[in-house]
């Protein structure tokens, strides 16, 4: 198959790992919920720092993995974690590992370094001295290998499985065949239909794994007695569960599906792979994710360097570390919201452009976004980020079959 002339990006940061970040950003980690204040000071006024963290005080294997997958991403350059001083985060561990990346990393403990207002002036005062040296920082050309594209869809409704969700399946084709990788996500969003992504999966082995997976979700769904359904979703026109997995499921396009993986998991190379967010075993961490920045949050730790969002009834949020670029499925509902969307889906809606216009339309602003333009939501400051307490198994060779 010839590869289409996708050119993302011409530069962008590379890491020690091979990796190339889209963005050269600090991250401030607060790492138990006493220290976030700290931490949001530390960073305030600074758009080139953003805050993340875990609010618990109890070691969770899941979020210490998450935060090291998310503390050397591609898009971050440098480390400060904040520390209360007594939580249960190992943070020794955590500072070694983002250490071995080659980023420049500190750690600010409160209870040591004197209180508040002692931390922040530490804090601001190391990221002060990092500023030079990120912004000097050597560039190499991106190419489509190095880019890794996630998607989620929030807040849909009766227009995003037509207009939205499958112009990103068709720029995901695009995007695949130039050889990226791309991740789609989540299975309890996708019940229904599993056969379909089992018969697109590049082993009957992944096949299998697949629709376990999709059958895993549904069984923690109903003992949750909670589907991933919200009410919005019926007020917007869907019908179904089933309707709403045909609309989410569009989003991944019609490429062979090369694996699976579970959240705080590398991508082993490019293709296309399903990244499923339900824990093994019987419920215990409630809802598997609680809202959308949940979900952006394990798509970023993946690798992508940009989120593409689909929403029909609207959303506002963006996310720290990786840009989120909006695709709006309702006409009606970018009219309200504007400000807060990057692309028109809706025109399909309205005959005023076609499904292959806007997916092009969205590869180019997904070029321009790895070479530096702001996501609607950068622009307004958007930076959200959850991570909650919650078990991620890696998933096992039978899932990553390219990577033998």
């Amino acid at each position: 198959m010839s590869r289409p002339d996708i050119e993302p990006v011409a530069h962008g940061y590379p890491r020690a790992d091979g990796r190339i970040g889209i963005r050269n950003l600090t991250v401030v980690v607060y790492l138990v919920e006493c220290a976030r204040f700290v931490a949001d000071a530390i960073a305030a006024g600074r758009r080139d720092v953003h805050v993340i963290g875990f609010g618990g005080c109890y070691p969770n294997p899941y979020a210490r993995q998450m935060l090291e997958r998310l503390c050397t991403h591609p898009n971050v350059g440098a480390v400060a974690l904040v520390s209360l001083g007594c939580e249960g985060f190992d943070r020794e561990h955590l500072t070694r590992v983002v250490a071995a990346s080659g980023r420049p990393v500190t750690t600010f403990v409160i209870q040591q370094v004197g209180g508040t207002a002692a931390t922040v002036d530490a804090g601001r005062r190391w990221i002060d001295e990092q500023a030079s040296t990120l912004a000097a920082a050597r560039t190499a050309p991106l190419l489509p290998a190095d880019l890794v594209v996630g998607t989620i869809c929030g807040g849909s409704d009766s227009t995003s499985g037509i207009t939205a969700n499958p112009v990103v399946g068709r720029a995901f084709d695009r995007l695949i065949d130039a050889g990226a990788t791309a991740l789609f996500e989540e299975t309890g969003e996708l019940i229904g239909c599993e056969h379909h992504m089992a018969g697109r999966a590049v082993t009957p082995e992944l096949g299998r794994e697949i629709e376990a997976r999709v059958a895993k979700a549904a069984r923690y769904h109903l003992a949750m007695g909670h589907g991933s359904f919200a009410p919005g979703n019926a007020e917007g026109g869907l019908t179904t569960l089933e309707e709403k997995s045909l609309g989410a499921y569009s989003k991944s396009g019609t490429r062979p599906i090369s694996g699976v993986v579970t959240p705080g998991q590398a991508l082993p190379g490019p293709g296309l792979y399903l990244l499923d967010v339900v824990p093994e075993g019987d419920p215990r961490w409630g809802f598997p994710n609680i809202n959308d920045n949940a979900e952006i949050a394990e798509i970023i730790a993946a690798g992508a360097q940009v989120v593409v969002f689909t929403t029909g009834r609207g959303s506002v949020v963006g996310s720290a570390i990786a840009p989120v670029v909006k695709v709006c499925a309702n006409p009606e509902t970018f009219r309200r919201m504007a400000d807060d969307m990057d692309i028109d889906a809706g025109r399909i809606l309205e005959g005023r452009a076609r499904l292959d216009e806007v997916a092009e339309e969205l590869l180019a602003l997904i070029a321009a976004v790895a070479g530096g333009r702001e996501t609607a939501s950068e622009r307004l400051g958007h930076r959200e980020f959850v991570l909650t307490y919650k078990s991620a198994e890696p998933a096992g060779p039978a899932c990553l079959p390219t990577a033998r």
